[in-house]
């Protein structure tokens, strides 16, 4: 038995892949005193019985970067710990049975290539000639990466807990953690202390500053004792591997994601494994205690439909015996992603679990992030498709959780459409003019657990996504919704901003010190700004509306409310300020178009004229019987009004503003079409055209940023980029040709070259193309110069020509948003 110290810098919970990873990373970036401690031995969870695959194709650009990271950590982990890791660079294939998967999978070659990862299209006759085995009946194509391959999981784990070790980590063995401890730090926040435990000579406690949650399936319910939202859930997962196969050798990983397989060669065997359309939820009631190296009950008529297509795609399994059925517990998330990062309830303590069955490519990745985002203060680029803070509180629920991983399961391998919505466990949070909208035509989607309207059905029309990589069935409606902003006056319900209230004496000094812009403004007025952090990047970009002296109200995007949330409260030190999360206190509704200031009057004797009211301000007025708060932004570039009444005065508000929009052609808008319009305004999208990672000057952002404030956060990597010189630029692009359609992660090509991934688009209904936005590369060259280049849009491998610009191509001079 290892000694176990009882003082450390990190203490990691859980010795499956993730945790060895955390600890080896920490380890080798010169924290030498991190313990890990294992319940029972390592890998005994799921790391154990993982498949093994390494396939570097991802969803995007950061976690492709991740993903190449792991495999190539995994080739020279053997060389270095003298562990057999079992690495074969056997390749992988994902191949399609549907045109619709080939564009799929042909964009997601895309995205590999801009990141240099060896990709190739390959035709059915390339497919058959890779894979003699396969029946090729049926397939369209396929992508190869030859550079992909399989690995013994079990031993990845043990060559990062060695290679841990070797740096000087201790690792022991038979140590349960039963609580994270924690106390009070400054500002009124909680942070941890330490962790207490129960080892082979009894209850113990380790004194630390960092814990990292790395439980796995148990992970929720560690998380739960203090308060940290850690929402996932363990569902069944099988796979089953054949007698011995005469003369089969290595054979490239295969993908079959349109029968929900994946086959793999190992010693001379076959293994088919399986993401099933409806999965099986397990341990509702919690896991055994003795639970170590468990395997599940058999399902034969479960697996069935897979195994029967299965006989057909690979005639081999019709003829060949069964050595092993398994069955084992696989732990989900909501969204299909993973968690990593800082938990936003309390200081010091990280996660890095969830890894939705693709833990062993995504571990050595997610640990070298965390360790230096642990170590250093800052992620080593934008996390937030796999940031823990992007979970909401309302999703530890169980039953929510049991009921969606029924589905999250399977969309691993379903059809990845653009505006696919999740099906399960809907309706938790809802607008007070829900039903309003649902009346009149209203086709929800979800985030964050809100019910949007994203578009309106006409009378007759089915209120259904029909999904495809062409244009969707609202299309049609998204345009006639966008056109009546650009024309008239459209209505959006946006209650699912993300609403903050910072008050105290300190709350203009605060602000000062974490906002660009300047925030000790006169009340009424609302002003666009950023939260920077020590490099340039957007942490966020929100409005500020100063309601008094000592009171400001902040709206951000409802699916970043809690990370936005946890940055304010980490950063707000001594100042006398708090912070409040009022998201549900008030609704929002958007009034805009070149119409709004006429309904505005309509509905209110206040005077919504230029000089009563002009752009940037906001103030209380009569609306029908009640009174809210207008403010005057637009995230559609058109003259317009975002008005907060309080939730109870919602529904009167909304039919005061219909009633009286009758007679002007009021149009019910969706967030589709306001996406589409903001596309064309080219006004940016956290998360997609603005990071943490993008510096606010790149970005164009520079009008947001105060360089009169004397002190800032953020404001040195402002004014040394100023000096510099900038190295990228974001531009917006518009297809010449009207009919293809981009999404996001099409590559931006300039002069025959692929320099990035778009960011963000929409098809720009007014301008009559689609329309996209990226960064393109530009360090030592003038405005000029970038402009001169010839650019194109590669989608799903073929190139259409784009013309370029630095400012919006819509309305540049924003005349129309300040008539």
């Amino acid at each position: 038995m290892v000694g176990i110290p009882n003082k450390a810098r990190a203490v990691v919970i859980g010795g499956g892949v993730s945790g060895c990873s955390v600890a080896y990373h920490l380890a080798k970036a010169g924290w030498t005193d991190v313990v890990l401690l294992e319940r029972k031995r390592l890998t005994c969870g799921t790391t154990w019985h993982a498949a093994g695959l390494i396939g570097q194709l991802r969803a995007n650009q950061n976690m492709t970067r991740l993903a190449k990271y792991s495999a190539e950590l995994y080739y020279r982990l053997e060389a270095e710990t003298g562990v057999s890791t079992g690495m074969k660079r056997v390749g992988s294939m994902t191949v399609a049975l549907t045109e619709a998967r080939m564009e799929e999978i042909q964009r997601q070659a895309t995205i590999a290539g801009i990141f240099g990862v060896e990709v190739h299209r390959i035709t059915p006759e390339e497919v058959k000639a890779l894979y003699p085995l396969l029946n090729t009946d049926g397939v369209v194509g396929g992508v190869h990466l030859p550079n992909d391959g399989q690995c013994d999981p079990a031993n990845i784990a043990m060559a990062l807990a060695k290679g841990a070790r070797m740096a000087g980590a201790t690792i022991a063995e038979g140590v349960k953690v039963t609580r994270v401890t924690e106390g009070a730090a400054p500002g009124g926040n909680r942070r941890v202390t330490g962790v207490d435990y129960i080892g082979p000579d009894g209850p113990g406690h380790i004194e630390a500053d960092v814990v990292v949650n790395c439980g796995g399936m148990w992970g929720r319910d560690l998380a739960a004792q203090n308060g940290v939202t850690v929402p996932l859930h363990a569902a069944e997962h099988f796979y089953l591997v054949t007698e011995p196969v005469p003369g089969l050798g290595d054979m490239p990983v295969l993908r079959l994601v349109d029968e929900c397989a994946y086959y793999k060669s190992d010693a001379g065997k076959m293994m088919i494994g399986a993401f099933e359309p409806k999965a099986k939820p397990w341990g509702m009631g919690g896991i055994r205690e003795d639970f170590e190296f468990d395997t599940l009950p058999e399902d034969w008529e479960h697996f069935s439909p897979i195994l029967e297509m299965a006989m057909n795609r690979m005639p081999l399994f019709q003829t060949t015996g069964i050595h092993t059925f398994f069955n084992g517990p696989e732990s989900f998330t909501p969204d299909d992603r993973y968690y990593l990062g800082p938990a936003p309830e309390l200081g010091g303590y990280w996660v890095a679990a969830g890894y939705n069955s693709i833990g062993i490519i995504s571990s050595g990745g997610a640990g070298m992030a965390l360790a230096e985002w642990i170590t250093t203060g800052e992620p080593p680029f934008d996390l937030w498709d796999v940031d823990i803070r992007r979970a909401q509180p309302f999703q530890k629920n169980r039953r929510y959780l049991k009921d969606r991983v029924t589905e999250t399961l399977g969309l691993l391998y379903a059809d990845h459409f653009p505006y696919r919505q999740v099906e399960t466990s809907r309706g938790v949070r809802r607008s007070p003019l829900h039903d309003h909208l649902k009346a009149r035509g209203a086709v929800f989607g979800e985030v964050a657990g809100w019910e949007r309207a994203n578009w309106f059905a006409n009378e007759g029309q089915e209120r259904e996504y029909r999904y495809s990589w062409g244009r969707q069935n609202w299309f049609d409606n998204q345009k006639a919704e966008h056109l009546a902003v650009r024309t008239g006056v459209g209505l959006f319900d946006m209650t699912s901003f993300g609403k903050i209230r910072v008050e105290g004496r300190d709350a203009t000094a605060f602000l000062n010190r974490v906002c660009s812009a300047e925030m000790d403004v006169a009340e009424g007025r609302v002003v666009y700004t950023m939260l920077l952090n020590d490099r340039g990047g957007i942490e966020a970009d929100l409005t500020v509306t100063r309601l008094s002296e000592r009171a400001y109200m902040l709206v951000v995007p409802g699916a970043t409310l809690q990370r936005n949330l946890a940055w304010l409260r980490a950063h707000v030190g001594e100042d006398f300020a708090t912070i409040t999360d009022v998201t549900a206190a008030e609704a929002v509704l958007c009034v805009m178009g070149p119409k709004a200031r006429e309904l505005m009057q309509a509905v209110s004797p206040d005077d919504f004229s230029n000089a009563a009211h002009p752009f940037g301000t906001a103030r209380e007025i009569e609306i029908g019987y009640g009174i809210a708060r207008a403010q005057r932004v637009t995230y559609v570039g058109e003259l317009g009004w975002e008005i907060y009444p309080s939730a109870d005065q919602a529904a009167h508000v909304f039919e005061t503003l219909v009633e009286a929009g009758a007679g002007l052609g009021l149009k019910l808008c969706g967030l589709h079409a306001l996406d589409s319009c903001r596309i064309e305004k080219a006004y940016r999208h956290w998360g997609h055209d603005i990071t943490d990672e993008d510096h606010v000057l790149e970005a164009g952002l520079g009008f947001a940023v105060s360089r009169k404030k004397p002190a800032f956060l953020g404001r040195d990597a402002v004014l040394h980029k100023q000096d510099a010189g900038l190295t990228r630029r974001l531009l917006q692009f518009r297809l010449k040709d009207p009919q293809p359609l981009l999404f996001h992660n099409e590559a931006v090509v300039r002069d025959g070259r692929i320099v990035g991934p778009v960011t963000s688009a929409n098809y720009g209904h007014f301008l009559g193309g689609a329309i996209g936005m990226g960064y393109v590369p530009c360090e030592g060259q003038s405005e000029a110069e970038v402009l001169a280049s010839t650019y194109e849009i590669e989608v799903a491998g073929r190139r259409h020509a784009a013309e370029a610009s630095l400012v919006p191509m819509y309305d540049p001079k924003s005349e129309r948003v300040r008539q």
